[in-house]
């Protein structure tokens, strides 16, 4: 550090040495207290855009990357990170994800749903058919939603994820997703850019006495949305330019959200997994008139080369398809599952030799810390380990167009880094600091039980309980990991949460979720003792205690491979 004298000194020691060793307390905002300007020295740079830097420095001030190189200058007074022994990498990016939306789910009745007194949905009427919208909510707006109170924002950020596209789920079209960093003093300090996607959903809504109550009802509904867009469109055009004497086109909330979103260029995410959700994609996007990305995309070994040529861009649920862990031991899978199962993490690399731009999302993945294990399955799988870290960084930047002021280490960008200690894919590695628009937070290491477990919580429970509005019952689908931490969610009629920490010691078990309720979010920690196939303890949110019992869900047959999950994807 360059020499200052006197009191100056001292002071500029004891306060960088705050800036180092601040102790991990949880808040939601940027630690407080560091420079504006500062430069991690001696560090080993992975801009990703560029070869790597040993022994580089990285220059940042004001939330910006000022300066990367070997030999950067800076002024005296900055503050100097240490960076001998460590890895500086761009903040991960999550491609598709709800971090940072926490609005309880609304109807999927879209405009025809019909509300109580206070505003809220109620059920969904029975559609009467196009005209009433079913499932179509496409003006929510991640950005004005996007809020620092969701507590995942905390756990992925923690996990070395920086930036995500999110949006929300739910309905045929679910709403407009945005670029969102992970931290910031207000709400709105987590936006980048929005909109940047339109979300379709192709899971039919109700059943066959319902519109669309099937898959070739919803391709027709959605295409049919896709129409009365363009048409409005025009017929807002012609009417502007002379609305004297003709009858005022008549104003749909869907149609000016989606038009209004295709205008600012957002992307449509269709819904394929499979090789023949994948090739209907290519008819799909085609036919609606759009520019269309591929979500899902498990099964790209088979198609690659088509997806090439049709220049569409695929973000790669990295929940790769596995037996359900509830599945009668007994049953024996297809063959064809078998092989989607072994080959699904061979995707990206058969997309990488096809020249297919591709980027990584979180899926059904509910612990970030499982992204990176779940990214190292494609580079087993045959993917370079540069090409991998892309897919999380500097790729998704560049397809939602954001690659400008994301995504990578370079002058000028928006200072979104991690600092860790070795290669990211290594197992052994652990990320040191994590810095959002220049702001440092300290890694919050989850609590590891105190003795080993007895038995495993791995399955689905069904718990029970009873609250001031009656009897309950919710379902948790836990995983539990060899030393006891505990992963997964918890579904009620409030909708499904991640489990954000917890572990099973000895026979005692706690894990903690957050829920959204009439004042806002708040956690919810479940505690209590499990004997194997059931369980029971309590319930603690705001300041009410509720006694709870869960048994095991019954051992049932394995799905099939065409089922479908919550986004419409055949897994």
């Amino acid at each position: 550090m360059h020499s200052v004298f006197g009191r100056s000194l001292s002071l500029a020691i004891v306060l960088s040495a705050l800036f180092l060793l601040t102790p991990a307390v949880p808040r939601v905002a940027a630690q407080g207290g560091e420079p504006l300007s500062f430069a991690i020295r001696g560090a080993t740079i992975v801009p990703v855009s560029s070869p790597r830097i040993e022994n580089g420095t990285v220059m940042v001030s004001h939330g910006l990357i000022t300066a990367v190189g070997k030999d950067v200058t800076f002024p005296q007074e900055t503050w100097i990170i240490d960076g001998k022994g460590l890895t500086v990498y761009p903040g991960l990016f999550d491609s598709f994800t709800d971090i940072g939306l926490v609005a309880s789910a609304p109807s999927t009745g879209g405009e025809s749903a019909g509300r109580s007194q206070q505003g809220q949905p109620q059920s969904q009427a029975t559609s009467r058919g196009p005209d009433d919208r079913p499932g179509a909510m496409p003006w929510r707006d991640a950005a004005g939603e996007a809020t620092l109170s969701d507590k995942r924002v905390e756990t992925w950020r923690d996990s070395g994820f920086t930036t995500v596209v999110s949006a929300h789920t739910g309905g045929i079209f679910p709403g407009q997703g945005a670029v969102l960093v992970l931290g910031g003093q207000r709400n709105g300090d987590m936006v980048v850019k929005s909109p940047v996607a339109i979300p379709v959903s192709l899971q039919p809504l109700g059943n066959f006495t319902s519109f669309p109550g099937s898959l070739m009802g919803t391709l027709g509904y959605v295409h049919q949305v896709w129409l009365d867009v363009d048409w409005s469109t025009k017929a807002e055009t012609i009417y502007d330019k002379n609305p004297r004497g003709v009858a005022r086109p008549r104003y749909d909330r869907t149609n000016s959200a989606l038009a209004d979103a295709l205008e600012d260029h957002a992307l449509v995410l269709i819904p394929a997994n499979n090789t023949v959700q994948i090739r209907r994609s290519f008819e799909l996007v085609d036919r609606w008139h759009v520019t269309g990305a591929i979500y899902g995309g498990q099964m790209s070994y088979e198609v690659a080369d088509e997806i090439a040529a049709k220049k569409l861009p695929v973000l790669v649920d990295l929940k790769w398809p596995e037996a359900d862990k509830d599945a009668d031991p007994d049953e024996v899978p297809s063959l064809r599952t078998l092989r989607l199962r072994d080959r699904a993490p061979s995707s990206p690399a058969a997309l990488a030799k096809a020249g297919v731009r591709f980027a990584f999302y979180s899926g059904g993945i509910t612990a970030p810390k499982d992204i990176l294990k779940a990214a190292k399955k494609s580079i087993d799988a045959g993917l370079a380990s540069d090409l991998a870290l892309r897919a999380l960084t500097l790729s998704p930047a560049e397809i939602f167009g954001v690659a400008d002021r994301l995504g990578s280490i370079e002058n000028g960008k928006i200072a979104n880094l991690i600092i860790a200690d070795g290669d990211l894919f290594d197992e052994k590695t652990k990320i040191k600091n994590v810095f959002v628009d220049g702001h440092k937070f300290t890694i919050h290491e989850p609590e590891k039980p105190k003795d080993p477990p007895k038995g495993d919580l791995t399955g689905k429970w069904k718990l029970s309980y009873t609250t001031p509005e009656g009897t309950e019952e919710s379902t948790a689908d836990l995983t539990m990991a060899r030393d006891g931490s505990l992963s997964g969610t918890v579904s009620s009629k409030r909708g499904t949460q991640n489990i954000l920490s917890g572990s099973l010691s000895t026979d005692k078990f706690t894990f903690t979720i957050n829920v959204v309720l009439d004042d806002g979010p708040a956690d919810a920690v479940f505690t209590g003792t499990f004997d194997g196939t059931t369980m029971k303890g309590n319930i603690h949110v705001v300041g009410i205690d509720i006694e709870f019992t869960g048994v095991k869900a019954p051992t049932r047959s394995i799905a099939s491979e065409g089922s479908t999950n919550s986004q419409g994807i055949v897994r």
